[in-house]
C-alpha cells in the first residue's frame, strides 16, 4: 500500500455486502409475512444472524464488515421507501407464455417530494458496529441504493410531475439533500464506510438497455454524463473522513444476470467525472467486457476489480485471477487496483444458487490472491 489512494479502502480485499440468509432467518421472515410473529419479534431474529455473520467475516479474514443485509428483503426497495415522497410496489410473480414464471422488477414511484424524514439505516449501523470485534483495519460498512434508482427504473414517467414539473435542477437536488441527511446521520454514529450500488450505469453498457431507455424519452449516451453528476451532488454532502464508493451490479436475482457489455459507453462519466473514491467493478466473466475503459481511471481512485463471481460455486484458480489482475494494470496502475467478488451473494433475501461453503471458500480465495498481489 505505497499511495494515499489503498488508504481509502480497510485493504486491497473487500466484498459487496450480502451474504446467503441463514435457514431460521427465513423461516422467521416467513413467519412475520404470515402474521406469526411481529416486526419486533423478527429483528431478534435478525440481530442473532447479524452477530453470526460478523463473526464469520472476522474469522474469514475480511476487513470491511457488513451485516449482510439481513434486515432487507431486495437490496434497494427497503431504503428507498423509507425516504418521504417516495412509494414502491411489491413485486408480483408473472407467468410467461412457455409456463414458467418469473419475478417481475419492483416500481419505484416518485409521488411527492423527496426528502429525508427519518433516520434510514443509523440503528442498523449501530448495531452492526457492535457486533464487531475491534481489530487493526476492521471497519464497519454501508451498503445503500444508488440515488439514481429513483429516475432510472421510470424515467420521467415515473416522477410525479405535480411535485416536479421539471426534474433538474429541484429534484436531484431533493434527493441528494436526503441522501445527504442519511450520510449524516451515519457519519454521527461513527460509520466511516459507505457504497452505493447501482444498476444503473451498468444496464446503460446493454445494447438493449440503452434502446429501452431511447423508448422511454431518455438519451443513452447523456444519462452517464447526468447519473455522475447526480451522485457529485450527493458526494458533495459526504461528511469528512468518510470513503464513499460505488459498486455497478448487472443484476444479481438468484445467479441470473439482466445486462452485459463493456464499461465504454459510461467509463469516462463514471470514472473521470463522478467524486467517488473507489468503484467496485462485475468483472467475473466476458459479459463486463475487457479492462480497456480503466484507462479513465485518474489518481486517487481505486477500482476493485469484482473477479470472482457470486453467481456459481465453481472456484476460480489463483493463477487465473492473477493474470487477469495484470492484464487490468495494463490500463490503471496495481497501486490503484484492489479484488472482491463481483457481487453480492444473495442481493434479495432469496439467494445466489450457491453452497454456503463456496461462499467462505471464494472470500478466502480473494483474500489470499490479493495478499499475494499486493503483499500484507
Amino acid at each position: 500500500m505505497s499511495t494515499d489512494t489503498a488508504l481509502k479502502l480497510p485493504a486491497r480485499y473487500d466484498h459487496v455486502g450480502s451474504f446467503l440468509r441463514p435457514q431460521y432467518l427465513l423461516e422467521a421472515r416467513a413467519q412475520r409475512d404470515a402474521g406469526k410473529i411481529d416486526a419486533a419479534q423478527l429483528r431478534l431474529v435478525e440481530d442473532k444472524a447479524i452477530a453470526e455473520i460478523v463473526a464469520f467475516q472476522q474469522e474469514v479474514g475480511l476487513k470491511s464488515i457488513t451485516d449482510g443485509e439481513f434486515r432487507r428483503t431486495y437490496f434497494h426497495i427497503d431504503f428507498l421507501e423509507q425516504l418521504g415522497g417516495v412509494k414502491t410496489d411489491i413485486p408480483v410473480t408473472i407467468r410467461k407464455p412457455d409456463g414458467s414464471e418469473e419475478l417481475a422488477p419492483p416500481v419505484i414511484r416518485v409521488v411527492d417530494k423527496v426528502r429525508h424524514v427519518k433516520d434510514i439505516q443509523r440503528a442498523d449501523f449501530e448495531y452492526l458496529k457492535g457486533c464487531i470485534k475491534p481489530a487493526p483495519g476492521v471497519t464497519a460498512k454501508v451498503t445503500i441504493p444508488s440515488p439514481t434508482m429513483l429516475h432510472f427504473r421510470g424515467g420521467r414517467a415515473g416522477i410525479s410531475k405535480q411535485h416536479y414539473p421539471s426534474l433538474d435542477p429541484a429534484f436531484y437536488d431533493d434527493v441528494a439533500q436526503a441522501y445527504g441527511d442519511e450520510l449524516r446521520s451515519l457519519a454521527a454514529a461513527g460509520c466511516t464506510y459507505v457504497q452505493m450500488d447501482d444498476t444503473n450505469l451498468a444496464y446503460l453498457c446493454d445494447d438493449k438497455m440503452r434502446e429501452a431507455a431511447r423508448a422511454r424519452g431518455d438519451d443513452p449516451d447523456e444519462l452517464p454524463h447526468r447519473y455522475a453528476a447526480f451522485i457529485n451532488k450527493v458526494a458533495a454532502q459526504k461528511p469528512a473522513g468518510m470513503t464513499l464508493a460505488v459498486h455497478l451490479c448487472r443484476g444479481n436475482f438468484k445467479s441470473t444476470w439482466a445486462a452485459q457489455g463493456s464499461y465504454e459507453p459510461v467509463a469516462q462519466a463514471l470514472l473521470t467525472e463522478m467524486n467517488v473514491d473507489a468503484y467496485f467493478l462485475e468483472y467475473d466473466d466476458a459479459r463486463s467486457g475487457d479492462f480497456k475503459p480503466l484507462r479513465h481511471l485518474p489518481k486517487g481512485k481505486i477500482v476493485v476489480l469484482g473477479l470472482v463471481t457470486t453467481k456459481l460455486g465453481q472456484l476460480e484458480s489463483k493463477d487465473d485471477l492473477k493474470r487477469r489482475i495484470e492484464e487490468a494494470a495494463r490500463y490503471a496502475p496495481l497501486d490503484q487496483l484492489a479484488l472482491s467478488p463481483q457481487c453480492g451473494f444473495s442481493s434479495t433475501v432469496h439467494g445466489n444458487n450457491i453452497a454456503v461453503q463456496a461462499q467462505r471458500d471464494k472470500l478466502r480465495l480473494v483474500i489470499e490472491t490479493a495478499q499475494d498481489v499486493w503483499g500484507g
